[in-house]
């Protein structure tokens, strides 16, 4: 999709909309503190507007930014905590580099071997993803089963060393 086609039929001027769009998700902004600031610009949009537009170009964005992210480093730290959502209780796994950028995060129902295996997937086709020196995980059975087969499937390589730390 070319970008023309993208804002075409659109009231707005391009850069306006890009500009709302990304300070709403860079910034922790409201639809309505993003409204009143095109308000001090002199530009009058209602909020349901730029939730219209975060909802339209936001994944756009991500996807066509992704690529020109900083490439991560090869030491990861992984972990996963027990949380609610939508009443349900859900395992997080998020995985971070040494400098504490996040790589990514995955909701899953279980938290086994398999349920690792997808969330090492999963981060590893990021495209600013690195191949991982070393990956430190809490003491969870999981983990080295999932580091077993990734490495088997050569997904991962076999040099990758993984440890346990019981206090990550």
């Amino acid at each position: 999709m070319s970008t023309p086609t993208l804002f075409k039929w659109r009231h707005f001027l391009p850069e306006i909309i890009l500009l709302n769009v990304r300070w709403y998700c860079r910034y922790s902004l409201s639809y309505r503190d993003l409204e009143e600031m095109m308000q001090e610009r002199g530009v009058a949009i209602d909020h349901s507007t730029i939730n219209r537009w975060v909802l339209k170009y936001a994944l756009e964005l991500d996807k066509r930014i992704r690529r020109h992210l900083k490439p991560t480093n090869d030491s990861w730290r992984v972990d996963e905590t027990y949380i609610k959502s939508k009443g349900m209780w859900k395992y997080l796994y998020r995985a971070v580099d040494s400098e504490g950028n996040t790589l990514d995060f995955m909701l899953r129902a279980k938290r086994d071997g398999k349920a690792a295996a997808r969330f090492f997937r999963k981060v590893l086709k990021g495209q600013h993803t690195r191949t991982p020196r070393v990956i430190t995980v809490d003491k969870n059975a999981a983990y080295p089963v999932a580091m077993e087969s990734l490495k088997e499937d050569g997904t991962i390589d076999q040099e990758t060393q993984l440890r346990q730390s019981k206090y990550l």
